[in-house]
Parts: C-alpha cells; sequence; structure tokens
C-alpha cells in the first residue's frame, strides 16, 4: 500500500495574503506555523505551512508576487473538523475576529451538524460536532 495512517500529507492552495490567512488558521483555529518564508526571493514562492505540530498533514499557503494568482474556491470546496462535541460559539468568534465569515452552507448537513466560516480567500472551514467514524 502507498498511503497508510502515517503517510505525510499538505494540502497547498494559493492566498491573496499570506498575513490574513496565518490569522485565521493560527489565531481563529489554534493551527501551528510549522515553517514560513522569511524573505522575499525573486522567483520564489512565499509560503506559509500552517497545521498541529504533531498531526500527520498541514496547509501549504502560497503567494507569488510575481504572478499571483486569485484563489478560486467553490462553496463545496470543504476543509472539514469533526469535533465530537458542540461547536462553541467562542470558537466561532475567533475565527470571525480573525478574518472569517460565517457563511451558510452549500450542502444543509453541514449546517445541521455544524457551522462553516469561509476563510479570507474565501475556503471554508466546516466545525462538525459529529466524530469522524469509518
Amino acid at each position: 500500500m502507498i498511503i497508510d495512517a502515517q503517510t505525510r500529507v499538505r494540502v497547498a492552495r494559493p492566498s491573496r495574503d499570506l498575513a490574513a490567512a496565518e490569522r485565521f488558521y493560527v489565531d481563529g483555529l489554534g493551527l501551528d506555523v510549522q515553517w514560513r518564508s522569511t524573505e522575499r526571493v525573486p522567483g520564489k514562492h512565499d509560503l506559509l505551512m500552517v497545521g498541529p505540530s504533531d498531526g500527520s498533514w498541514h496547509f501549504e499557503l502560497t503567494h507569488d508576487p510575481e504572478h499571483p494568482l486569485e484563489p478560486t474556491p467553490t462553496v463545496d470546496d470543504l476543509f472539514v473538523v469533526y469535533l465530537g462535541a458542540p461547536v462553541e460559539e467562542g470558537q466561532v468568534e475567533r475565527l470571525l475576529a480573525a478574518g472569517g465569515t460565517r457563511v451558510p452552507a452549500h450542502n444543509p448537513y453541514w449546517d445541521e451538524y455544524g457551522v462553516t466560516v469561509a476563510d479570507p480567500d474565501g475556503y471554508r472551514l466546516v466545525l462538525c460536532s459529529r466524530s469522524w467514524s469509518r
């Protein structure tokens, strides 16, 4: 098998503003900065990697100042976090204070079992009250 539970996973997506993305995912959601570019290097992307410090996955958020890409999220591009408990309003408030926007879910399932918040680039985070079971 090529992929198992220990396989490292990176999800990469463009961002208009890495500082705004960092506020949302670190200050708002509570992820850790795993790495970031600290100086502008011509011909290279600016990078921000966030995720749980002991996790096997992370987001790589990229910005190319020389050839910027406009993020193109759809209403069904979701990052779902299964909390296994009711969504705390304080958590939602932290995400909103960190630049998020509460939005109705495209799929009503997510409104029934959670809260959907768009990040500063428009990608959607779902805090789901359900547990993940296989």
